[in-house]
């Protein structure tokens, strides 16, 4: 049937038709870096990382386009308070970003930029926008778009603009001419970063900078635009209105939401004391495991971080890597090749229909089946499905490390070998029928975090 994503305008799934036969534009509002990741970042992150996986093993040419907002109020604030510069605030934490994704799997995206390296750009809409009398300079020196001038205010949120009137307020400092405007760019306060502009020093605000840098990269109109569930309104809403008022184009022609990440049933937030960073997350579980658990749920379904959901994702990629135990020297099957598989049409089918990663998980615990069998009495079968399964796990970013280490843990000990010694001891020990000692060193690389499995093919361990 071809590929069908849910778009948040229409508010149904829709067939996907490029504006280009064969390539997509995709852009997906980025970080703010002030601070570490979050999880709330993770679900983000590793969301748009696995549909950019698919598209290309598909064949698409996919321009992926996620930015960087380098320049914001909670920049300047956390950079007051560290004694740095923004710059010096806004680099240190997009490094860090990049940390925790190279540990999370991800894949960088093709374009990454920046705001504070588009201001040209910045300055350029909103002179058109102030042109064509959908935005006006205020006597505090803001500049402000007119909301109630754009008719179709209100189309991807739902929101009526009427009611948004009601429950609107000016803050303080703020020289509206109606409280639904939202600031474009902002005059700058003393000792703030500023640059140049028409109606004298200030920065951008930060609707203003997606457009820019979108419109930059993949022009005035393109096909899917992303972000997370918070974003729908103001953030998506406003970019809507100041795009299409500047270009008189239809400006994402699709667009996408993953949805809310929570924490023990709850929302993730520091004054109910449940906020984590991706770190503070990875100094408990590996990170493939921090992977499964985000790509386990449908991108645009909430999911639940909990210390069972992450042992449950461990305990299926246990699974996945048993199956794999024998063949760690056997490649992942090439993605072309996969086609020949006879998995891979529900594979597909699966993730064409709005990516749908649990169905498609459903076809990969099908493949481990089958290739526990085949183990047993066809190796020749056996080698080619787990050079499958390794390579439908490649399209999601798992299944990739070796099984073995994998099962052990993940990384080298200097006291591997001991263990290894302790279990040919045991397996020495139930030849001779000398059970008590078989027990005994059980019970011993248990007391040490190691825990036995008596397989077919002998006894392997791992770290519990």
């Amino acid at each position: 049937m071809g590929l069908r994503i849910y778009n948040t305008l229409s508010r149904r799934v829709e067939d996907f038709v490029p504006l280009q036969p064969g390539r997509i534009g995709l852009y997906v509002c980025g970080i703010t870096v002030y601070d570490y990741c979050h999880l709330g970042h993770a679900r983000l992150l590793v969301g748009f990382d696995v549909i950019a996986r698919y598209l290309r093993s598909r064949g698409w040419a996919l321009e992926y386009v996620r930015n960087v907002t380098d320049i914001d109020d909670k920049i300047l604030r956390r950079a007051a308070e560290k004694g740095e510069t923004f710059e010096e605030l806004a680099l240190r934490f997009t490094r860090e970003m990049h940390e925790d994704e190279r540990a999370l799997g991800n894949l960088p995206p093709d374009h990454e930029p920046r705001a504070t390296a588009h201001i040209a750009e910045i300055l350029a809409i909103t002179a058109e926008l102030v042109q064509r009398g959908f935005a006006y300079a205020a006597p505090n020196r803001d500049v402000y778009y007119r909301v109630g001038r754009f008719e179709g205010y209100g189309k991807l949120s739902g929101r009526n603009p009427d009611e948004l009137l009601a429950g609107a307020r000016v803050e303080v400092g703020e020289d509206k001419e109606d409280p639904r405007d939202f600031v474009l760019w902002k005059a700058a306060k003393p000792g703030e970063p500023s640059w140049d502009s028409p109606w004298g020093p200030g920065r951008p605000g930060w609707h203003i900078e997606c457009s820019a840098m979108s419109m930059k990269c993949l022009g005035h109109t393109f096909d899917i635009h992303g972000g997370g569930p918070d974003l729908v309104f103001p953030h998506h809403e406003n970019e809507i209105a100041q795009s299409e008022a500047a270009t008189g184009c239809e400006f994402a022609r699709l667009w996408m939401h993953v949805g809310p990440l929570r924490i023990d049933g709850e929302k993730m937030s520091k004054s109910l004391g449940n906020f984590f960073t991706i770190r503070d997350v990875l100094g408990k579980w590996r990170p493939e495991v921090v992977r499964y658990l985000l790509i386990s749920s449908h991108y645009r379904s909430p999911i639940n971080y909990a210390e069972d959901s992450l042992a449950g994702a461990q305990a299926a990629l246990e699974r996945f890597y048993a199956a794999l135990r024998d063949f760690g020297d056997v490649p992942a099957m090439d993605v072309e090749s996969l086609a020949s598989s006879a998995h891979h049409a529900r594979f597909v089918a699966a993730m064409d229909e709005d990516f749908n990663t649990p169905e498609a998980l459903a076809v990969l615990f099908d493949l481990a089946r089958e290739l526990n069998a085949a183990a047993r009495n066809d190796a020749a079968r056996a080698r080619i499905l787990a050079a499958e399964l390794k390579g439908f796990g490649a399209v999601f970013g798992i299944l990739q490390e070796d099984p073995l280490s994998f099962r052990r843990g993940g990384v080298a000990s200097e006291d591997d070998a001991g263990i290894d010694a302790l279990v040919a001891a045991r397996t020495d020990a139930k030849k001779a029928r000398d059970f008590a000692r078989a027990d005994e060193i059980r019970a011993e690389l248990l007391a040490r975090g190691v825990v036995l499995e008596d397989t077919r093919e002998g006894t392997v361990w791992r770290r519990g």
